[in-house]
């Protein structure tokens, strides 16, 4: 069996994350009076189902990259830039919350942990069909 227990460690602080994110939701409906289905009808409301929505868009491109660079490449790596999301994704979720203008940083250092993961998960699937 492969052992990948930091990897597993990190996707389970981003389901923490995720599921955070959906409380901070269900918290902002009942503060501001949001009655499901509706999704719009509060400023505050909207910013925390966008951050909800936003998160976990980029979870499911996240972690199957993870994997396969924690599969090809290596535990640690995969771990550290799991990481790197993991508090990128947060400042985010702050910076938003507070004032959408000011998400950029998070947005963008989380892109580019995955972009890492992305690109080191793809050098490792094809370098075995290179040789």
């Amino acid at each position: 069996m492969l052992s990948l227990p930091l990897t597993a460690l990190i996707t389970l602080l981003v389901l923490l994350l995720l599921f955070a994110t959906g409380l901070n939701v269900g918290r902002a409906r009942s503060r501001y009076g949001i009655k499901a289905p509706a999704v719009t009808g509060n400023e505050m409301f909207e910013r925390a189902y966008r951050i909800q929505m936003n998160t976990l868009e980029n979870a499911a491109l996240l972690l199957p990259a993870l994997w396969l660079y924690a599969g090809f490449i290596g535990d640690r790596g995969a771990a550290a830039m799991g990481l790197v999301w993991l508090i990128a994704r947060v400042w985010y979720a702050l910076a938003y919350q507070s004032n959408p203008a000011k998400r950029g940083g998070g947005f963008g250092l989380s892109v580019l942990a995955f972009a890492g993961l992305w690109i080191g998960a793809l050098w490792g699937v094809a370098r075995p069909l290179l040789y």
